[in-house]
């Protein structure tokens, strides 16, 4: 790799270990309701995306999109998925299925492969054959493991593979994208935040002076790994990207297990080897044909 290229795997191995500890941050504000808490996120991220928008002067295509009527329909779609996903990873994180957060992520790009074949009309290779079945043998043994649906994992991949898709439609690069998504999101956050103020079990009335930080916070640990995603993407291979992006599930999976103490019986272990075959045989299949797609090297925007 030249300089240029190292320089982008740097700042995409310092985005996924961000990304991946941002369960540690999360957990820090576990006291706090869930969807409050995304209201506090979209509402910051909103301002600072807005302020780097006006840095780079990139308004006009921002604006270009909310005005088109096939675009904004697309951007309102991934905004809501978006909401769902960043719900969905937070309400897990704060009551304690962090390693169910790490499966959903690992599930991923082989829920895009299915909406590859669906919705697309693409066809499975033998080894990806080969790996639906690892991965829906994987689902039923976490669904006996579990005593339930994984459901948090199951509507996390869901959520981030058609997110995906829907991003691939969007013509705009990925911080006035995000943008998009932000701003159509930012009315009901701000909606969000307020009636915190007016709520008894609110968080302005529950926050400690240690909190307002964090909370505050939450739109630079959006915006940060997402710029720095930005520029690696522009210089590292996606076949690098791709793999590199299971650091991500991996970090959560360390957590839950080892930081948080959550339970991994014996048979919750063998769906995770179960998942992690599938996604080796992924891997193996895309490097073979040496066509990797975008949409299954991009990270959660978390």
């Amino acid at each position: 790799m030249d300089g240029d290229q190292l320089r982008g795997l740097q700042a995409a191995v310092v985005a996924y270990v961000m990304w991946g500890l941002l369960t540690l941050y999360w957990k820090q504000l576990s006291d706090f309701d869930a969807l409050e808490l995304i209201g506090w996120r979209v509402t910051s991220a909103s301002v600072l995306m807005a302020v780097i928008v006006s840095a780079t002067g990139r308004w006009a295509p921002v604006v270009d999109a909310l005005r088109t009527r096939a675009v904004v329909s697309r951007i309102c779609l991934a905004s809501l998925l978006l909401a769902v996903n960043w719900t969905t990873y937070v309400w897990a994180v704060v009551n304690d299925r962090v390693i169910e957060t790490a499966l959903g992520y690992f599930l991923a790009p082989l829920g895009t492969m299915a909406l590859g074949v669906f919705v697309l009309g693409e066809r499975l290779t033998p080894l990806r054959k080969t790996s639906t079945v690892f991965a829906l043998t994987a689902v039923v043994v976490l669904t006996a493991s579990y005593g339930r649906v994984p459901w948090v994992a199951l509507l996390l991949a869901g959520a981030w593979s058609w997110y995906g898709l829907t991003k691939r439609r969007v013509p705009l690069d990925p911080v006035a994208s995000l943008s998009s998504e932000l701003f159509v999101l930012v009315i009901p956050a701000i909606a969000l935040v307020i009636s915190g103020f007016v709520r008894t079990g609110g968080i302005p009335n529950q926050a400690s002076s240690a909190d307002w930080p964090l909370l505050v916070g939450t739109g630079a640990i959006t915006a940060a790994p997402l710029l720095l995603f930005a520029f690696a993407a522009k210089r590292v291979p996606f076949t690098i990207l791709g793999p590199a992006n299971y650091i991500i599930p991996i970090i959560n999976f360390l957590l839950g297990w080892l930081v948080f103490d959550e339970q991994l019986p014996a048979s919750r272990v063998i769906g995770f080897v179960l998942v992690w075959i599938a996604l080796m045989l992924v891997t193996l299949d895309m490097a073979r044909q040496r066509l990797p797609r975008i949409d299954e090297a991009m990270v959660p925007v978390r």
